[in-house]
């Protein structure tokens, strides 16, 4: 008796995880979205500004329905453009994603810092040594072509913010934007970054950050010394990519890492970031791609992510 009752019960349990894995695998994966936030950041009176945040897109040469996507972003009509990096998900997908952003990038101001994605290309992996700790590179030589990805960009209009910096104004607003090189390979150099800083301040002949001025933080991975780098800078914003959101999320309980030493709890999303004397909007892209060896998304639909800074009302 109890063994028929186990077989449907063994049965129900195998077409609900095969019907798991073909939605993950098949379906979410490609629900591309967009997950809007508004930011009470700006000055009294100020006009609202629209910023684009892009991350993760991953992208292989064949996904012509992700290219498709990303650029009917232009209809978003952005102020800015940021780019956090893991553009890149094959040795061929340069081209491709010249394809997808140029339209954004020329329509748009834009900044961009690199992920250890747009360095090194994807291998396969066991999906398992995330739960154990970040996966971080150290040995492999890097055999994507970063200083290219970066020489289109700039040509089409774009800022490098690896390691540097960059002051803006937008609808009557000075944005500085501070950016780090991507911690997850140890690449960030926040002394490299305030010297850029530094040298704007100097060609521009001003001491330092302007009244009413909005400092922006960009980097790849969140981790928790980057992040304190830029808070320590002032930064009131910080925008960042690399967790995927998790990639897999159990309902109710959220991510299960981060791949980085940021808590799960921020692994997707806007939250705060704060240390005992400051504190920024911490805005985490849960990415529009995933690594062409783990094709799968369960709870945690690719995104971009739309901020809309505004003044307090």
């Amino acid at each position: 008796m109890a063994g028929r009752l186990r077989r449907p019960a063994a049965a129900a349990l195998g077409l609900t995880a095969a019907g798991v894995l073909a939605w993950s695998t098949l379906v979410e994966r490609q629900l591309f979205t967009v997950r809007r936030h508004a930011l009470p950041l700006l000055a009294e009176g100020a006009p609202p500004l629209r910023v684009l945040q892009l991350s993760d897109l991953h992208l292989a040469p064949w996904q012509s329905r992700k290219i498709r996507w990303v650029r009917a972003l232009t209809a978003l009509n952005p102020d800015l453009l940021v780019l956090t990096g893991d553009l890149m998900g094959h040795r061929d997908a340069k081209a491709g994603l010249v394809r997808a952003l140029a339209p954004l990038i020329e329509s748009t101001p834009t900044v961009f810092v690199h992920g250890s994605n747009d360095y090194y290309g994807p291998i396969v992996k066991n999906p398992l040594k995330y739960l154990a700790e970040p996966s971080r590179k150290s040995t492999r030589t890097p055999d994507l072509d970063a200083a290219g990805l970066a020489a289109e960009f700039t040509n089409l209009g774009a800022i490098d913010l690896n390691n540097s910096a960059a002051r803006l104004v937008l609808r009557g607003t000075r944005l500085e934007l501070l950016g780090l090189n991507d911690p997850h390979i140890r690449y960030d150099d926040a002394s490299a970054m305030r010297d850029a800083l530094a040298t704007i301040y100097a060609e521009d002949g001003v001491d330092g950050p302007e009244p009413e001025s909005l400092r922006v933080g960009v980097v790849h991975a969140p981790y928790q010394a980057a992040l304190g780098e830029l808070l320590d800078d002032g930064a009131q914003l910080i925008l960042a990519g690399h967790t995927h959101g998790g990639q897999v999320r159990v309902p109710g309980v959220g991510a299960l890492t981060a791949n980085c030493d940021l808590p799960t709890a921020q692994a997707r999303g806007l939250s705060v970031w704060y240390d005992a004397h400051r504190a920024a909007f911490l805005n985490v892209s849960a990415g529009l791609g995933n690594s062409i060896y783990a094709p799968v998304r369960f709870a945690c639909r690719p995104e971009a992510s739309l901020l809309t800074l505004e003044a307090p009302r």
